[in-house]
């Protein structure tokens, strides 16, 4: 028996395709009401502000009371960004002291247009006095308006948010565990009983007895410490040394075969000897 594959039909582009109507809209109303029926995600802003995170960069804060001029932010800032104008006032001394001289600020700028928010300042500063803050809302139609000085920064410390608490079950510090522990009770001495005259007496004079004892063990503890620190401290008497006779060295061989040549001329010569002539042109001159 033959098989035979039945191939679906063949459709042209020239010919017309049967669509159903209106199921285009259809399409995009059910889209319409997915979404209407989905909760909404965007806020009306500004009417309700975003809630930001408690890290977030919004802006550079300033306290100027902990600012010492110490420069180190306009250092680091890779963006060259942070203006410090600053002079030196002289404090008046106090009794029995000398003037101190201390740094004054008086400009404090940073100009927004050209910081990227990289928070280095931030994170140099030994005296906490830049912060962030998460205020954002300080555009301006004009660039160079983005230039703020040290009183719009310091309005802006008033937004940064306190630090964030300690979390769940985390100890508490030192200073306040310390702080919230009760004072100890304080140790009372037992009363002594009473005794009658004659008991007190013959104890009065024990303990009289008993402290001249320690007084003659610590004079005498005293005295063999100071004997053997001296000594200690004295030289101890080194034995007497005999000399070392020395062997008389010879002179070597060489030496004395050079001393016993005698080149001529060298010997004395007699008082009484005439002066011997000598032969040739050099003796008749």
């Amino acid at each position: 028996m033959e098989s035979h594959v039945h191939s679906p039909p063949i459709v042209r582009d020239d010919e017309p395709v049967a669509r159903i109507p209106g199921e285009g809209l259809a399409k995009g109303l059910a889209v319409t009401m997915r979404h209407m029926l989905r909760k909404s995600e965007t806020q009306q802003y500004p009417e309700v502000h975003p809630d930001l995170p408690a890290r977030s960069r919004g802006v550079i804060a300033l306290v100027e009371e902990n600012c010492t001029v110490c420069m180190l932010c306009a250092r680091e800032c890779p963006d060259w960004c942070i203006y410090i104008d600053s002079h030196k006032e002289t404090l008046p001394a106090p009794e029995g002291g000398r003037p101190r001289a201390r740094n004054v600020l008086d400009r404090f700028a940073i100009d927004f247009s050209l910081c990227m928010y990289c928070g280095i300042c931030i994170e140099v500063c030994p005296f906490d006095a830049l912060f962030w803050s998460p205020e954002f809302e300080y555009a301006e139609y004009d660039i160079r308006d983005l230039l703020h000085e040290k009183d719009r920064l310091g309005e802006w410390a008033a937004t940064v948010p306190p630090p964030p608490a300690h979390e769940v079950g985390a100890e508490s510090p030192k200073e306040l565990s310390a702080g919230s522990r009760p004072a100890p009770a304080r140790r009372t001495a037992p009363s002594a009983p009473v005794k009658g005259p004659a008991e007190g007496a013959s104890v009065a004079q024990e303990a009289a007895q008993e402290a001249t004892r320690e007084t003659a063990q610590e004079t005498a503890r005293e005295a063999a410490r100071e004997t053997a620190g001296e000594a200690a401290r004295r030289p101890a008497a080194e034995p007497a040394k005999e000399p070392e006779s020395r062997p008389r060295r010879e002179p070597p061989r060489a030496m004395r075969d050079i001393r016993s040549i005698r080149p001529p001329g060298s010997l004395p010569r007699n008082a009484g000897s005439p002066p011997q002539k000598k032969d040739g042109p050099e003796g008749e001159r």
